[in-house]
């Protein structure tokens, strides 16, 4: 499990993301490099990390679910995730 403070870094730079989205779009359409450079480095979308939602963990992580493998694995034994059996044959 990830430490408290990096899973709480990571939710303060998702925020300022998402506050500065539109106005990072519009600067970039219209080309303005000066500008951009003047907003917070973390409104940029591209220093987020993808991590589990329960555990905050970076590796490992499955797109679909939003976890990573390790609880994927848990909560599919247990029947939480709708429509996922393990295989048999």
């Amino acid at each position: 499990m990830a430490k408290e403070s990096i899973k709480a870094r990571q939710r303060k730079r998702e925020a300022m993301v998402a506050k500065f989205a539109a106005k990072r779009a519009e600067l970039k359409k219209a080309g303005d490099l000066a500008g951009l450079d003047k907003l917070p480095r973390n409104s940029s979308a591209v220093r987020l990390r993808n991590r589990c939602q329960l555990t905050g963990r970076p590796r490992g992580y499955m797109r679909h679910f939003g976890i990573c493998r390790n609880v994927f694995r848990d909560m599919a034994l247990d029947g939480k995730i709708p429509g996922v059996t393990k295989a048999s044959w």
